[in-house]
């Protein structure tokens, strides 16, 4: 999303400071056409997530320089997630698609009906929207139900920056796009890099879970540790670390329940944050920090200004 910026153009902000109703009478915090929008999680460095602190805790830096924080606020207002499904042919193997849908019912569980918002995306070679975004939880699992067969090329990244790019049209501050995948990309026309840099600016955070199948763990199919490994600090792994998202094995229903609580608990206690933007057109790194040197914050890395093009 795009706004003027005097003769630049900001990427990634959208409406109002504060809290502003929309047509469903929703709070969303949203940044003005000259404010950046930041959602931040804290934790320590054990893990334990800090909910208490207030903006004075907080330091800013906008390519190296200090930043004024001109709005904060830390509240329980909803959520929204666009869950993104691989169904390329990779994930018919070895029951990949069952867990899949595992997965999808573990996070659907820990939203809040009525109140969170879920949507359903699918992908091969192309993104389909399968369930369009609607309080939780919605239709989600029998659309699931009804996709056919896996089949196809896999265009992973691609898909992420066009989900990334929905949700951040639609507005709202607690968003994040998480996608359920074996992981595999061979048709994207986007490279990881540049999804990250994307959904950075936009500020929608990235979750991913690699789907490992039931069958893989029970013994019957051998579960590759060195890939699994790989895919967990591999590309993927960063491009969700640099969208302030993280990513997870979802193996078995412990550890794919404990996976959505802590990505819906993470959204619900983000701390929402907005500053004036630099006007230099390009890329502008943040790094968002706690006076306490020993607590870790996971946010955005950046937003874009561009400049106007030609003829405006």
């Amino acid at each position: 999303m795009r706004f003027w910026v005097g003769s630049l153009i900001v990427a990634g902000l959208a409406g109002s400071v504060g809290i502003a109703a929309g047509q469903d009478q929703r709070p969303t915090f949203r940044a003005t056409v000259q404010r950046v929008a930041v959602a931040a999680t804290v934790r320590t460095k054990q893990g334990k997530s800090v909910t208490t602190l207030t903006q004075d805790d907080f330091q800013l830096l906008d390519s190296g320089n200090p930043k004024r924080i001109a709005d904060f606020r830390a509240d329980d207002s909803p959520i929204t997630l666009g869950l993104l499904v691989d169904f390329s042919g990779s994930m018919g193997v070895a029951e990949k698609r069952a867990a899949a849908r595992a997965n999808a019912y573990h996070l659907i569980s820990w939203l809040r009906a009525g109140k969170d918002e879920a949507g359903l995306f699918v992908f091969d070679k192309g993104l389909r929207e399968a369930q369009p975004i609607a309080p939780a939880p919605g239709d989600i699992l029998a659309q699931l139900d009804r996709v056919e067969r896996p089949f196809g090329a896999t265009s992973l990244f691609d898909a992420i920056a066009e989900t990334g790019r929905i949700l951040s049209e639609r507005g709202g501050a607690r968003r994040a796009v998480v996608a359920l995948t074996d992981g595999a990309d061979n048709a994207s026309r986007l490279t990881p890099a540049e999804v990250s840099k994307l959904a950075s600016g936009i500020d929608v955070p990235v979750y991913i879970v690699v789907v490992v199948s039931p069958l893989d763990r029970a013994g019957q199919t051998v579960v590759n540790e060195e890939q699994l490994a790989a895919a967990l600090e591999g590309p993927l792994a960063q491009l969700a670390r640099f969208t302030g998202g993280e990513i997870f094995a979802g193996i078995g229903p412990a550890q794919s329940s404990a996976a959505a609580r802590q990505i819906t608990t993470e959204l619900r206690q983000q701390y929402l944050i907005a500053f004036e933007p630099d006007g230099q057109p390009g890329w502008h790194p943040i790094d968002l920090r706690t006076k306490d040197k020993n607590l870790v914050v996971r946010a955005r890395s950046g937003y874009v200004v561009r400049g106007i093009p030609a003829g405006y």
